[in-house]
């Protein structure tokens, strides 16, 4: 459901791993799962009528095969390249709950126009619960799986194919991050992906410092901005933002 409402951030996958990893006693091995599968659906997005794979849905049930199999951190690799059809599988349940959801529409504004609204409410209830068992029925027929049956299909995997899928998800990991940089790089940004690459390779560096480090490069790049911005002109159309598209537009509003 939270898909849906996008309040409080349940459905991304680092957060419903932590969660499931809390409630099982997995804690490290599903954050470090969550992780990965964060980056990897960084480069999802619903854009128009195309739908993006389904994060969540990958998150939970990968999470639920990480714990089952009692592999620790061991079978985060083997999860992650789970995840990604599980994600596809989840894209097509995604599809049928909203064709079963314009029915629902049509109920909505059929009430609205008498004037009922708590049909509206009652409908719009039905209509996010209908988004959460969507996740909740895979995930809850997974949970009947005997943990013997998991663990034994596992552990019959052959190494080169459990080589192959930690391969695989590491390469999926790159991709959703390339797709990301896709969309967002410029000419004014190229320089700090280098730095940071560069920096990543400093293994004295903590997480925290090299975020600190990213922080204030950024506020740099913000700063310098605008002082370019304001000697030529404040609004000076494209002489102040170096050609970067995403600024012209916000100039042109």
């Amino acid at each position: 459901m939270e898909g849906v409402l996008d309040e409080f951030q349940f459905h991304q996958p680092l957060v419903a791993c932590t969660l499931i990893g809390l409630v099982t006693g997995q804690l490290i091995p599903c954050v470090i799962l969550g992780g990965q599968l964060q980056m990897i659906a960084l480069g999802w997005a619903n854009i128009g009528a195309a739908v993006a794979p389904d994060a969540a849905l990958a998150a939970v049930a990968s999470a639920i095969i990480l714990v089952l199999g009692g592999q620790g951190a061991k079978g985060v690799g083997t999860a992650v390249a789970v995840a990604v059809p599980l994600a596809v599988a989840g894209l097509f349940l995604t599809m049928i709950a909203r064709t079963l959801a314009v029915p629902i529409i049509h109920f909505m504004d059929a009430a609205a126009e008498r004037g009922d609204y708590h049909k509206i409410d009652f409908w719009q209830i039905v209509a996010i619960c209908m988004q959460g068992l969507r996740i909740a029925l895979p995930a809850a027929a997974m949970m009947f799986i005997p943990t013997a049956s998991v663990r034994a299909a596992l552990n019959a995997m052959p190494d080169w194919l459990n080589d192959g899928m930690k391969i695989g998800g590491g390469m999926v990991v790159a991709v959703g991050y390339a797709m990301v940089i896709n969309m967002m790089a410029s000419r004014e940004v190229w320089p700090f992906f280098a730095i940071g690459f560069v920096v990543a390779t400093i293994t004295d560096l903590t997480l925290i410092a090299i975020g600190a480090l990213g922080l204030a490069l950024s506020l740099m790049y913000l700063t310098l901005t605008k002082k370019a911005e304001n000697n030529n002109g404040g609004n000076g159309g494209n002489g102040g933002n170096g050609g970067d598209s995403l600024d012209d537009i916000l100039n042109d509003y």
